[in-house]
């Protein structure tokens, strides 16, 4: 074989990956990244009863006591956790709400908040917030890091996130 043949082989083998590349379509699956998020329509709870109230610590960083109604657990198909935060301080001041997290991008929502009268009322501001070291979400902290998404994973079901709630950690956490 000449070296003019080989030339002319390299030759039309590079022009037929040229082509190939060329026309190759863009490949996108399912778990792309640039696929939109959907949020669902979050439906609010029965207002919370102490005798479904689960209690967990948060560590010697906040004095406030918080539980969770359990009862309001739901996980929604959009991949957000729902439930009741009952927050107590030490003076005996209590605040509730029905929050949300999404712990593919840990962030939380408020979605309403508890009424002496034991009614919603819609908060001013409803919108996903990134669960940063910003004081107040101390709580919301330890459910994502701790209990509700271990390793930055969801619960699979409403059972797991109870059981994880009851013994204060998720069993995930220590694999």
């Amino acid at each position: 074989m000449t070296k003019r043949m080989r030339i002319q082989i390299l030759l039309v083998i590079g022009l037929s990956l040229l082509t190939a590349c060329a026309a190759k379509q863009e490949f996108k699956d399912e778990f792309d990244s640039e696929k939109k998020w959907n949020e669902q329509l979050a439906q609010l709870p029965p207002y919370p009863e102490v005798d479904n109230l689960i209690a967990f610590d948060v560590g010697p960083i906040s004095d406030y006591q918080h539980a969770i109604d359990a009862t309001s657990i739901n996980i929604g198909k959009d991949g957000v956790i729902r439930f009741t935060l009952i927050t107590q301080s030490s003076s005996g001041a209590m605040n509730i709400s029905f929050e949300g997290i999404r712990c593919a991008t840990s962030e939380r929502k408020l979605y309403a908040i508890g009424r002496d009268d034991k009614t919603w009322s819609e908060p001013r501001i409803s919108e996903w917030q990134p669960l940063g070291f910003v004081r107040q979400f101390y709580a919301q902290r330890e459910l994502t890091k701790n209990i509700f998404c271990p390793n930055g994973q969801l619960v699979s079901n409403r059972e797991k996130a109870i059981s994880a709630l009851k013994k204060g950690i998720h069993p995930a956490i220590f694999r």
